[in-house]
């Protein structure tokens, strides 16, 4: 097991879930409840479980990956997960199913996307090349059990990177 891959399957889960709403029917508003729903808690749980057990062992034993730093890399990804959070909840805002909900779902899509190739090619890659299989493994077992414990969701709370990052290197 590694957290790497762990992440990488949370987000192919992820696109999938923004791909089904997409397919089901607009008038159908039961289903797209019940899969948003389920994308939600996905999201701010996925984000959660990055920053207690994936972004402190960036920061603290990472190298840099895809030309940033391991500060850089953690500070914009915190940045992306307040932007998700944000963006999901303004689809709660909407009626399910009108115009207004497709476009913020859209806008939340957006954020996902843009954040989850960010960390593909820049914070998983530095993980790959710089952090032991062993410490890799040991988060992965942390991060899948954490997701197992919360799999209704969390709390989605913003943050502060900087006081993120300060915190990681206490």
């Amino acid at each position: 097991m590694d957290i790497t891959q762990l992440i990488l399957d949370d987000h192919q889960e992820q696109r999938r879930l923004f791909a089904i709403l997409e397919e089901i029917p607009r008038q159908d508003t039961d289903k797209l409840t019940a899969v948003w729903k389920r994308l939600r808690a996905l999201l701010d749980l996925h984000a959660e479980a990055e920053e207690r057990h994936f972004y402190p062992t960036l920061v603290q034993l990472g190298r840099g990956g895809g030309g940033s730093s391991p500060d850089d890399e953690t500070e914009d990804a915190i940045d992306d997960h307040n932007e998700i959070r944000d963006a999901a909840a303004k689809v709660e805002q909407q009626e399910v199913g009108s115009d207004a909900w497709y476009e913020a779902v859209a806008e939340c899509n957006k954020a996902n996307s843009d954040h989850m190739g960010e960390e593909e090619r820049e914070g998983l890659t530095d993980f790959r090349q710089h952090i032991s299989l062993e410490i890799r493994h040991d988060l992965g077992v942390r991060f899948a059990a954490f997701e197992a414990e919360h799999v209704t969701g969390v709390e989605p709370v913003d943050k502060d990177p900087q006081t993120y990052i300060d915190d990681q290197k206490g």
